[in-house]
């Protein structure tokens, strides 16, 4: 990846403040235990609640369903996953745990108290987080949201993008980079602004990024093998931030933009050019 020329800035009404104890809310789909358990640890940092949406994707049509998924997965794969769905298993993992529910025994466990919604843009989720009077807003693994959301906190909120940002932004995390052929993957926890993960920079690493050969062409399998590795080092990076935050003592790097991109979930013609551009690396091996 080429280097990142950002300059270092002091967000003056961030470390203006310093907390006997400092507020936070979190926001998930689930599957943020680990993170619940790194800010438990926190000294002086106490969890106002988690919140958990319910609601993980968009409503469609089923129209709009079909036509999405012939266009990321093509007409073979979309023929077999409404099979599977019409023989009564969603996602084809029946033994698969929801990860709304570790989240969940998390909180029962810390005592922490959590809200189950089905969407943070509803006027009951809006004026229960306005409720909740939060100095920070941690967000883990969630859609998109919007500033009437990000922007309740007093502070306004964070997020873990799993890219180097700006030069990766968007998704889906690891595919483009093992598609561009870098070797390696960024982690950064950034505060959100209006354009996605275009917020300034709190805190980033790297980790070493190369292609499992044992895995063939299946990329997806990778991928999914890969970022759970990193749950651990997401969870402690964020209650890293959060440390800093609540001791007045944190920098941010504003972000160029005009360095990176913003990437998408990738076209059926995309996935089948990763297959043939992961097949010559193993044969070439």
């Amino acid at each position: 990846m080429p280097a990142l020329q950002l300059k270092f800035l002091k967000k003056a009404d961030i470390s203006a403040f310093s907390y006997s104890v400092m507020r936070v809310v979190l926001l998930t789909h689930g599957g943020a235990e680990l993170v619940i358990d790194e800010l438990a640890k926190i000294a002086g940092v106490e969890i106002a609640g988690v919140v958990i949406e319910e609601r993980t994707s968009p409503q469609r049509s089923l129209t709009e369903k079909v036509r999405r998924s012939i266009k990321y997965d093509g007409f073979a794969a979309t023929a077999k996953k409404f099979l599977v769905r019409s023989n009564g298993n969603a996602n084809g993992h029946s033994n698969a745990v929801d990860p709304k529910t570790s989240t969940i025994e998390a909180c029962d466990r810390l005592g922490i108290e959590y809200f189950l919604v089905d969407d943070y843009h509803s006027s009951a989720s809006l004026e229960l987080l306005t409720s909740m009077n939060a100095d920070l807003g941690v967000v883990y693994g969630t859609n998109i949201i919007k500033e009437s959301v990000f922007g309740i906190p007093r502070l306004g909120s964070i997020n873990l993008h799993q890219g180097l940002a700006p030069l990766y932004r968007g998704g889906p995390p690891v595919f483009w980079e093992l598609f561009n052929g870098e070797k390696e993957v960024g982690l950064t926890v950034h505060f959100i602004a209006a354009k996605v993960d275009t917020g300034d920079i709190i805190l980033q690493e790297t980790v070493p990024l190369e292609y499992d050969r044992r895995f063939g062409v299946d990329f997806e399998r990778f991928t999914d093998e890969f970022r759970s590795g990193l749950r651990v080092k997401c969870a402690e990076l964020v209650a890293k931030a959060v440390a800093q935050i609540a001791s007045g003592e944190v920098r941010t790097t504003k972000q160029d933009v005009s360095l990176g991109k913003r990437y998408r979930l990738p076209l059926k013609k995309e996935k089948d050019e990763m297959r043939r551009r992961l097949k010559m690396r193993l044969e070439n091996a």
